[in-house]
């Protein structure tokens, strides 16, 4: 017998997995090709009583081709993240695996009375959701919770077995579904949005905490991003979506939150993202009232938004960035993949239409194509962004026309990198390796420092993303994952101990501070910085923030860089981005002193978003979350 899906996004095929039943294994191959990378394995498993795995080999290659080499037999484990021996009975979860294992779970769940205890811990749970029809099938929807940080949503036929599985990505979209059904992509995608939107709802109903009356949050001490200074205890008081008042501490009638002497800050942005609906609990739990979507699925985006809006769905506001990709084998599925001018010329004008804030152009695009799609989305309004497309040079995009470079990395590929590289491929970071050889001070580097001046144009730095990649080491924790991981499900908690990128002990290591010296040049220079992270989890901004301080930018100007600096560049400092009276009540209170102590930001007891309350210690608690910290005291009514 042999099973076969196909992997999905944005509507074209970009995978595949095959499972051949062979003398009681799964053969499984695994492969998926989206935006120049993907995991490439091979699994053998035994199934034993239960449907529960008692042997399971996975060999191959990870997302950005790290090395895999993953054994599980007779209760004992070895993967990247691990190694050990099982005391008692459980369900192993594989760290690097095909989708094709959230079948083998849910079944094995299932057999187990809806929940089963998981190796190397926790647990892991199945609950029907409803039945659906899918090409004259008739399936059962479950939420497949404890993996991940997401529940995964998994569709069982009559004799439970996979037909297809949803969720469980946070950022970017991906389907898998049995091959025999993919023309059924459009259906599946709608049904994941409902069935996130739903759980949601539910999680919603709980956390968010709305009040008919002026709320006073007192004895705060409020940032101001104009001075870079603290405010000595003042009272803000806001009404419905709108700052009222911000005064010397003082009681008042009504409700009243106890800020307890820490920090009142605006919202948070982060400046480069991929929002679904599901980012947005973790987005709020750390203080990110705003976020600048990079590239999505435009329908999937354009339904969220107004949902986030009217506080239907938890999430921040979403400022919106047409997405336009080249036709190439390696484009990335996302937004609009035109394949000549015209159609990218048309797609500029479909994001103007729809009061989209920016053009993205990504790896593939024709270099020739820059600049009348520049001219023509300026001409309508919208800024010019993007990666730097393939055989091209920073230096010749900010030419044509870019008003922003996406990713600290992009820019620097630009010094490193010999003209006619092809960075539509996985080159675009395992050759960041060369810049701990940069000369900052070269007439190369110099040339685009100028320019980038001249023209006015910054960068969107997500160094983040990029520490994550270049030093990310089998079994280890990462600096800027130790302050919370061990809050984190295991599942996520071994996904984050893993190596991301093949030979890494090849220079990662000495060019990662390069990147930091690049930004510390860039800030000293004009250059304007705007953190982001690439990232859905939240916790990523965080360590945005200290790798700015880290590059050696003072933690306050990092604070007005992540607030009223990344409003006015969006166009919104007249209604966010400050504490004032008349702005958007889009406010954060973290416990300790910020401007002196960056990590301090990560410290986040409320968050409140357009007049919405939300405690993060009620959203981690619903994401099996350990909370970081406890909600602040609430005198008067609280819905």
């Amino acid at each position: 017998m042999t099973e076969r899906f196909a992997v999905l996004a944005n509507g074209e095929t970009t995978g595949h997995i095959m499972v051949k039943h062979v003398d009681g294994d799964l053969l499984v191959d695994y492969a998926i090709d989206n935006n120049g990378r993907g995991a490439k394995l091979h699994e053998r498993i035994r199934l034993g009583r239960s449907g529960i795995p008692v042997s399971w080999q996975i060999d191959g290659t990870s997302l950005m081709g790290g090395p895999v080499r993953e054994r599980f037999a007779d209760g004992r484990w070895e993967s990247q993240a691990d190694s050990g021996q099982a005391h008692g009975e459980g369900l192993y979860v594989a760290n690097d695996t095909s989708p094709y294992s959230s079948g083998i779970y849910a079944r094995a769940a299932l057999a187990c009375g809806g929940s089963v205890a998981a190796l190397p811990s926790g647990w892991l749970t199945v609950e029907l959701l409803r039945q659906v029809r899918l090409a004259g099938l008739t399936l059962d929807a479950y939420a497949l919770g404890g993996v991940g940080l997401l529940p995964e949503f998994v569709l069982l036929d009559g004799e439970r077995r996979l037909v297809a599985r949803l969720g469980g990505n946070l950022m970017l979209r991906e389907i898998v579904v049995r091959e025999d059904l993919t023309g059924d992509g459009d259906k599946l995608a709608a049904l994941d949005t409902a069935l996130s939107i739903e759980h949601l709802a539910r999680i919603q109903s709980r956390i968010r905490h709305t009040f008919d009356g002026p709320v006073r949050i007192r004895d705060v001490r409020v940032f101001d991003p104009d001075t870079l200074l603290l405010t000595g205890p003042r009272s803000v008081v806001f009404f419905r979506d709108t700052i009222t008042s911000v005064e010397p501490d003082s009681p008042g009638d009504g409700v009243e939150i106890d800020g307890q002497g820490g920090t009142l800050l605006p919202g948070l942005h982060d400046m480069h993202a991929h929002n679904t609906p599901v980012t947005g609990l973790f987005y709020l739990a750390a203080g990110v009232t705003t976020t600048r979507d990079m590239g999505n699925d435009n329908a999937m985006l354009l339904e969220l938004m107004p949902r986030l809006d009217s506080g239907e769905l938890p999430g921040p506001t979403v400022v919106p960035s047409g997405f336009i990709e080249g036709r190439s084998p390696h484009s990335a599925r996302l937004g609009i993949i035109p394949g000549a001018l015209e159609e990218a010329l048309a797609a500029v004008r479909w994001y103007a239409e729809r009061g989209y804030h920016q053009i993205k152009i990504y790896n593939s695009v024709d270099p020739a194509w820059v600049a009348p799609l520049a001219d023509e989305a300026h001409r309508l309004g919208l800024r010019v962004t993007g990666h730097v497309p393939a055989f091209a040079t920073p230096d010749e995009m900010i030419e044509a026309g870019y008003d922003e470079i996406a990713h600290l990395n992009q820019l620097v590929l630009g010094w490193v990198l010999d003209p006619g590289a092809d960075t539509r491929t996985p080159l675009r970071l395992t050759a960041l390796t060369r810049a701990k050889d940069l000369d900052l001070a070269s007439p190369r580097v110099r040339r685009t420092i100028e320019l980038m001046r001249e023209r006015g144009a910054g960068l969107d730095t997500t160094a983040v993303i990029l520490e994550r990649l270049m030093l990310s080491r089998a079994g280890q924790v990462q600096e800027g994952d130790q302050p919370y991981l061990d809050h984190m499900p295991v599942g996520y908690q071994r996904y984050r101990k893993r190596t991301f990128v093949p030979n890494c002990d090849e220079g990662y290591d000495e060019a990662f501070p390069r990147l930091l010296e690049t930004m510390a040049l860039l800030h000293a220079e004009g250059i304007p910085l705007w953190p982001g992270t690439d990232d859905g989890t939240g916790f990523t901004l965080h360590r945005e923030l200290e790798l700015y301080v880290k590059a050696g930018i003072p933690p306050a100007e990092v604070l007005r860089q992540s607030t009223l600096d990344c409003a006015r560049h969006l166009g919104r400092d007249h209604v966010s981005g400050s504490v004032a009276r008349g702005r958007k009540a889009d406010l954060i209170l973290v416990d300790g002193d910020p401007t002196r102590d960056i990590s301090a930001i990560r410290r986040v007891r409320m968050t409140v978003k357009g007049g919405d309350v939300y405690f993060p210690a009620e959203i981690h608690s619903a994401l099996s979350i350990t909370p970081f910290t406890t909600p602040p005291q609430v005198k008067g009514a609280i819905s």
